[in-house]
């Protein structure tokens, strides 16, 4: 009987330390993990894409400040807050960060009607040779902003696609 205690005890050991609860160092963030700072940020229109058709629509630029936590290095989320005013969470998925929010007001319709976009921008680390580069502190992807079908009188969702860019300053 008590070889089958012993057994089972070494598999509750075995379980709390592979789910950190033994050792918070193992179950706490690591900060190379996520992405931390502020960054300069640029969405651009000339080469935007209006429903898959390129038509040059107005640039942005932002400054950014990031604040994530990590429990894995494809486990994080966190908080972006733009000088423009807004703050959205951001979080990773499949290697690829993903930042989504409501834009109040993103068009206007003929008749003066606003309608509100929802804005998602999805990024990934490059390096200076334009591959994946986990360790960089550049990143680019696209900032995509889709509005909801029918605005307009139209049966078809509003959608605009550019490049997008991020460096740390």
């Amino acid at each position: 009987m008590s070889a089958i205690r012993a057994s089972v005890t070494a598999a509750a050991l075995a379980t709390l330390v592979a789910a950190g609860v033994s050792n918070p160092a193992v179950a706490g963030a690591n900060p190379e993990w996520g992405i931390n700072g502020t960054f300069a940020t640029s969405s651009n229109g000339v080469w935007a894409k209006v429903n898959d058709r390129y038509q040059e629509q107005p640039s942005t630029r932002g400054t950014w400040n990031i604040s994530t936590v990590c429990t894995t290095p494809v486990d994080c989320a966190g908080t972006v807050h733009s000088d423009a005013g807004w703050s959205a969470p951001i979080y990773t998925k499949s290697g690829v960060w993903y930042l989504k929010r409501a834009v109040p007001e993103w068009r206007w319709c003929a008749d003066g009607a606003p309608i509100e976009g929802l804005q998602t921008i999805l990024i990934y680390p490059v390096g200076a040779d334009g591959r994946v580069d986990a360790k960089s502190d550049e990143y680019t992807g696209e900032d995509v902003t889709t509005g909801p079908s029918g605005s307009c009188g139209r049966n078809q969702w509003p959608h605009i696609r550019m490049p997008f860019y991020m460096k740390k300053i």
